[in-house]
C-alpha cells in the first residue's frame, strides 16, 4: 500500500478516513506515525496541544528536567539523529527535551500529519466495518483501521479536592500544566502543595524567587542528588563512537537504563562495603543509587540499609533537626516510590525565607481568597502552585469516552482497575492499540525505551495484519486475566506494594488500587512479546473478512 495524505474534512462532512488514527503528539505518537508512514500506511496524529511533546510540552514548571541521562532518554531507531544532536546537560531541561521533540518532528516531516488544538473526546468500535470513529471536542470525525492511544502515561494533570480553593484570588499554577509565558514570583509570598518528583524539582526554583514560600507537604519522599552538569564532550564521544552497542547492554537491563548494577545482597557485605558504595553512588548521582545492590526492593532489611542512609544524609544537610525529621521519610521503603534526583532540594530548607508546612499533622482546613489555613495556622499567600502529580497511566485514557464491542466502554471495564494483555491492548476492544498502557514496564523504565519497544511490537502487528489480510485483532479474555495475574504476582514479589503511590493510582479519590505497571523489567517483558509474536500471536483473536459481514475467528488462546 503506497502511503496516501489524509484529506481534512469539515465538520458537517463525512468521517475524515485514514488507516491508522494516533491520539497524542508526544514520543510514542511521533514515532508511530513514522512507522505507519514506513508501513505504507496513511495516519493522522490527533494533539490537544499546540506543538509536539506530550508531557514536555506542559510541565514547563521551573527546574523541569528529566531523570534520565541525556544520552540514553532519547530515541535509538535512527543512527544519523542519535550523532547530530547534541545535549547539553548531563540530565536534560525541559526546553531542550522538548526542542529535540521539535527537531525530530521536523526532520522525519511529521507535521504535516499532526492536526495540532485537536482534542480526542470519543472513540466508537463500528462493529459492522471493524472501523474506529475517533471524534474531537470541535466536531470533526476520523474513520479509520487501527486506533492508537499514544496519550502517555503522565499526562492527565491532577487537581486536588481542597474546600475554597476556586476562592483564591491570586494566581494558581499547576506543574503540569504551566503557563507558556514567563512567570514572576519575586516579592511574593507562595505556597507549594505537594512534595514529589514535581515539587522537588520546582521547590528550589522557587525558593529563590519568591519573598517567602511555604511548602505543603503531606508526605516527605527520599530523593538523591542529581549532580547535574554540562555535557563532558568525551562522554557524548564515548556514547556516539558505540551507541549501537550501549543501547543493546540498556536493554538487557531491568530498567531500559544502562548503569552499574549491583548483582550482590546487600546484607552479603560488611556494614563498611555497604557504607562505601553508597557514598560513592551519593557522590555519582542519580537514580541509580538504588541499583546498589540486587535486593534493595526485594528484600525488607536490605531496603533499610539504604533508607537509613539517605535518612541520614538528609539529617547531615538540613540544619534543623525537627525540619529534617519531617523531610525524612519514614512511611515507605526508598524506591517504592518513584526515586528522585534533585538539585539541592534538601538545602532549600536552610533558607530563611522557607518554611516547611505538616499537614499530615495538620491538615489543610480551607483555601480561602488569601491564603492557606492549616491545622490552627493561616498562612498568606499571592499565589499558589499545584505540584500535586498525574492520574498516572490510566488519566488520559479515561478522559476518552472510549466504547468497543456491543457499546462496552473502557471506564465501565477498567472500574475495579485496568485489564490489558501486555499492556498493549484489551479485551473488548479490536484494533485498539495501547503504548506504554498498564500492564506494560513503561513508567519503572527509561519510557523512550518502553515507547521504542511498544511502538514497533504495534507496527509489526498491523504488518502481520495486512500480510494475512486479517480484518482485526483482539486480546482474549483468558489471555488478559492471565498476564494480569502475572503482573500482580509480580508486584507481589517486591516492596512496591508497601508505599502508597501513583503506581497504585492511591494519589486519585476513588481509584481502585491496583499496581499497574509490571515489574518483570525490560529483557523479560520484550521476550514475552517477541514469543507472542512469534507464536502467530498466541493470545489474541484475529479476525478474517469472509462474505460479506461475517467473519472466521482464529483463536490463538
Amino acid at each position: 500500500m503506497q502511503h496516501s495524505e489524509v484529506l481534512e474534512g469539515r465538520a458537517d462532512d463525512e468521517p475524515t478516513s485514514c488507516d491508522v488514527v494516533i491520539v497524542g503528539a508526544g514520543f510514542a505518537g511521533m514515532y508511530m506515525l513514522h512507522l505507519a508512514r514506513r508501513l505504507g500506511l496513511s495516519a493522522v496524529v490527533l494533539e490537544a496541544a499546540y506543538g509536539v511533546g506530550g508531557t514536555w510540552f506542559w510541565n514547563r514548571y521551573p527546574g523541569a528536567r528529566c531523570d534520565v541521562e541525556s544520552m540514553q532518554y532519547s530515541y535509538s531507531f535512527c543512527e544519523e539523529l542519535q550523532q547530530e544532536w547534541h545535549w547539553t546537560e548531563r540530565y536534560a531541561s525541559q526546553p531542550e527535551i522538548l526542542a529535540y521533540a521539535n527537531y525530530v518532528a521536523k526532520k522525519f516531516d511529521l507535521l504535516r500529519d499532526i492536526k495540532f488544538n485537536t482534542r480526542v473526546t470519543k472513540a466508537a468500535f463500528q462493529e459492522e466495518d471493524c472501523r474506529w470513529l475517533v471524534s474531537t471536542e470541535a466536531g470533526m470525525r476520523y474513520r479509520a483501521k487501527w486506533c492508537v492511544m499514544a496519550t502517555g502515561c503522565l499526562s492527565a494533570a491532577q487537581t486536588p479536592d481542597i474546600r475554597g480553593l476556586d476562592t483564591f484570588k491570586g494566581r494558581i499554577y499547576h506543574t503540569g500544566n504551566w503557563p507558556h509565558e514567563p512567570v514572576s514570583l519575586s516579592d511574593q509570598n507562595v505556597g507549594v502543595i505537594g512534595t514529589g518528583s514535581s515539587g522537588i524539582q520546582v521547590i528550589p526554583e522557587l525558593a529563590a524567587q519568591a519573598k517567602h514560600l511555604y511548602v505543603f507537604q503531606r508526605t516527605s519522599n527520599f530523593s538523591i542528588p542529581a549532580r547535574n552538569k554540562p555535557m563532558d564532550p568525551e562522554y557524548e564521544n564515548s556514547w556516539k563512537t558505540n551507541y549501537a552497542e550501549r543501547r543493546k547492554r540498556a536493554r538487557s537491563m531491568p530498567a531500559g537504563i544502562l548503569c552499574e548494577l549491583g548483582d550482590t545482597s546487600a546484607l552479603a557485605v560488611s556494614p563498611e562495603q555497604r557504607l562505601n558504595e553508597y557514598e560513592r553512588r551519593w557522590a555519582a548521582g542519580g537514580t541509580s543509587f538504588t541499583a546498589a545492590y540486587s535486593d534493595l526492593l526485594r528484600n525488607a532489611e536490605a531496603n533499610r540499609t539504604a533508607a537509613e542512609f539517605v535518612r541520614e544524609k538528609i539529617r547531615t544537610v538540613v540544619k534543623r533537626p525537627d525540619v529534617a525529621d519531617l523531610l525524612a521519610p519514614v512511611d515507605h521503603p526508598i524506591g517504592a516510590k518513584r526515586i528522585c534526583a534533585d538539585t539541592k532540594y534538601f538545602e532549600t530548607f536552610n533558607r530563611e525565607n522557607v518554611t516547611l508546612v505538616d499537614i499530615r499533622s495538620n491538615p489543610i482546613h480551607e483555601i480561602s481568597p488569601d491564603g492557606i489555613t492549616a491545622g490552627s495556622n493561616f498562612h498568606k499567600l499571592d499565589s499558589l502552585v499545584l505540584a500535586t502529580g498525574f492520574d498516572a497511566m490510566t488519566g488520559a485514557l479515561s478522559k476518552i469516552d472510549i466504547v468497543g464491542r456491543e457499546g462496552l466502554t473502557l471506564r465501565e471495564k477498567w472500574r475495579d482497575g485496568p485489564n490489558t494483555f501486555l499492556g498493549l491492548m484489551s479485551s473488548g476492544f479490536p484494533n485498539l492499540f495501547i503504548v506504554t498502557g498498564p500492564g506494560s514496564p513503561s513508567v519503572l523504565t527509561n519510557v523512550i525505551v518502553a515507547i521504542e519497544d511498544n511502538v514497533e511490537w504495534i507496527a509489526d502487528c498491523i504488518a502481520h495484519l495486512l500480510d494475512v489480510h486479517a480484518d482485526y485483532i483482539e486480546a482474549t479474555a483468558s489471555a488478559e486475566e492471565t498476564w494480569m495475574e502475572q503482573v500482580r504476582q509480580a508486584a507481589e514479589g517486591t516492596l512496591y506494594t508497601q508505599a502508597k503511590s501513583w503506581y497504585l493510582g492511591v494519589n486519585i479519590p476513588g481509584k481502585p488500587a491496583v499496581f499497574m505497571p509490571y515489574v518483570g523489567g525490560v529483557p523479560a517483558y520484550q521476550r514475552i512479546c517477541e514469543e507472542v509474536a512469534a507464536s502467530g500471536y498466541k493470545g489474541f483473536s484475529i479476525g478474517t473478512p469472509t462474505k460479506g459481514l461475517h467473519r472466521r475467528e482464529a483463536l490463538l488462546a
